[in-house]
């Protein structure tokens, strides 16, 4: 019999203040499978800055569109995706923070941390917004 795939899901309003929900999602993942405290920094960092962008550059705070966070245990693989209903934007656009004429500026990190921490990351537009897709991967030694 095939082992069913445990989904987690969370619903956010575009309100900052939204954001102290994503501890207490990403610790029911941590209890599921058991993560060491290097993961659980890695994906702390990683899916509140991907909901941080989502709430305030993708739908512009407004409290009537959602930010929506799905994680997906797959063999091997822990799948976090944030979607927002915002217009979008084009990942290639990102300014790299560690350039000199970037290094004061006041945003731009995010996506370089998600990188920087995370197994692969995955940006795309939708039709209904933009969807990050941080993965974990469960079998790489620390």
């Amino acid at each position: 019999m095939k082992k069913r795939q445990t989904v987690f899901r969370l619903t956010l309003s575009s309100r900052p203040k939204a954001i102290t929900r994503v501890e207490p999602f990403l610790d029911k993942i941590r209890v599921e499978l058991k993560l060491d405290d290097i993961q659980v920094n890695k994906l702390m960092v990683s899916v509140t800055e991907a909901v941080n962008n989502a709430i305030i550059h993708g739908n512009k705070q407004n409290p009537e569109k959602k930010v929506k966070i799905v994680g997906e245990i797959l063999p091997g693989w822990l799948l976090v995706i944030i979607s927002d209903q915002g217009r979008g934007f084009d990942p290639g656009q990102i300014r790299n923070p560690l350039q000199e004429e970037n290094l004061l500026r006041e945003s731009g990190r995010g996506i370089f941390l998600m990188r920087t921490l995370m197994d692969k990351v995955e940006i795309d537009r939708t039709e209904s917004g933009t969807e990050v897709r941080l993965w974990l991967n469960l079998n790489k030694q620390m």
